[in-house]
């Protein structure tokens, strides 16, 4: 077999590979960093001192490198791995107009969306405060925020919208991708699997926004 005939074979295994590891990596190490995030949000309900414990401080100063390293790093090679999606498969909803290209395109805006967020939530919550003052957003600047500056809070809530749709049908797009789900029927209860994953993160999300805006009075 010659190098040409072989060369466009290496390229789909490559794409393949890609692929598996950038839904592995959305699902697994920051899905699940996701959704303890937002459930350690919630803890906004019990005021400031909780809500500093559970989200900003760390027992030991490597547990803040090593949540950084679990967070950051599968993020980062997510986005990459997205990015080059986005340039490289085009949406095709006008010629066919089918449910699931309908999601195809709101995954891709999504992932759009929680770009900016993210870029923006990591800087102005995460980055510049320890750069600034040495240590963590304070419980006091965030929800002054949320309640005295409308478009943050509609940030906050639209970020959380991205983060809720993003994550849930990445879980459907995993399992089928990876061959956990294949008959119709397991299709169908995946369906309703993907859209119950989405009412929860939304959910905890909201309700975590609505009490960092509610301690803003």
């Amino acid at each position: 077999m010659s190098a040409a005939a072989a060369s466009p074979r290496a390229d789909d295994r490559g794409a393949f590979l890609r692929a598996r590891l950038g839904s592995f990596l959305a699902v697994v190490p920051l899905g699940v960093w996701t959704v303890n995030h937002l459930w350690n949000n919630l803890s906004a309900f019990q005021g400031a001192e909780a809500w500093q414990r559970d989200v900003t401080e760390y027992g030991h100063p490597v547990g803040f490198f090593a949540s950084s390293i679990v967070a950051l790093l599968p993020l980062a090679l997510h986005t990459v791995w997205g990015v080059g999606r986005l340039f490289s498969v085009k949406p095709n909803n006008l010629r066919y107009r089918y449910y699931g290209n309908l999601k195809y395109l709101l995954q891709r805006l999504s992932a759009v969306g929680l770009l900016l967020f993210l870029g923006a939530h990591l800087w102005l919550a995460f980055l510049r405060p320890r750069l600034t003052t040495g240590g963590p957003e304070p419980f006091s600047d965030i929800t002054h925020e949320m309640h005295h500056h409308l478009p943050t809070l509609v940030v906050y809530v639209l970020g959380v919208l991205g983060v809720a749709y993003h994550l849930a049908n990445g879980l459907h797009s995993f399992l089928m991708g990876w061959g956990v789900v294949t008959s119709r029927r397991a299709l169908r209860k995946l369906e309703g699997l993907s859209l119950a994953t989405f009412v929860v993160l939304l959910t905890m999300g909201l309700s975590a926004v609505y009490a960092l805006w509610d301690a803003g009075k």
